[in-house]
């Protein structure tokens, strides 16, 4: 009798773990790969930090007291900080561990904001990434911005939310790759 117990009671915990976890969204943007280098052999130390207040990169809201946060798969600040390092490589500045230039992505805010109603739902996201570019003498700050919204019948899922995300995320790599300012700055300075 006891070893029957016993044994319900393991399978009930065994169970109770293997319970489904919250949603998870998959960020993934695709970094905006130049067609030619601007250089050659330019070598760059690329790191990152996240400065968000919270990990969390959603928000759904679905009208009652509780808000619910919805985390990444993976971790955001390397996903961009990878993406990155595809764009300056295309441009032909390689990615070195110690060097003279040093290029710094800062995640200060990533986040989509998800309120629904009865028959609708509202998505608003944004993104903020500011990038510090270093050598001895010099030094470049930038901050990069994104905001969108958009809304929907029936309630907003992940695939959505991921969506609404990404394709900001990309639209901010774009505007990186494409600034003039900070091109000049790094092959200046390489």
């Amino acid at each position: 009798m006891k070893r029957n117990l016993l044994i319900t009671a393991m399978i009930i915990g065994i169970t109770g773990c293997s319970t489904p976890k919250e949603a998870q969204l998959t960020i993934s943007p695709k970094p905006t790969i130049s067609e030619t280098a601007i250089t050659k052999k330019a070598q760059v130390v690329l790191g990152s930090r996240d400065l968000r207040t919270a990990q969390f990169v959603a928000v759904v809201d679905n009208g009652r007291k509780e808000l619910q946060p919805l985390h990444t798969d993976t971790n955001l600040r390397l996903t961009l900080e990878n993406a990155l390092a595809l764009q300056m490589n295309s441009l032909g500045f390689n990615r070195v561990q110690e060097g003279q230039v040093k290029l710094r992505l800062d995640l200060l805010d990533a986040l989509v904001k998800v309120k629904h109603s009865l028959f609708s739902h509202n998505i608003s996201t944004n993104v903020q990434i500011q990038l510090v570019a270093q050598n001895n003498k010099n030094s470049f700050v930038k901050r990069y911005t994104g905001q969108s919204t958009s809304d929907g019948p029936m309630s907003a899922s992940t695939n959505d939310m991921e969506k609404e995300l990404n394709s900001l995320l990309e639209a901010v790599l774009n505007d990186i790759a494409k600034d003039t300012q900070l091109i000049t700055f790094m092959t200046e300075n390489t």
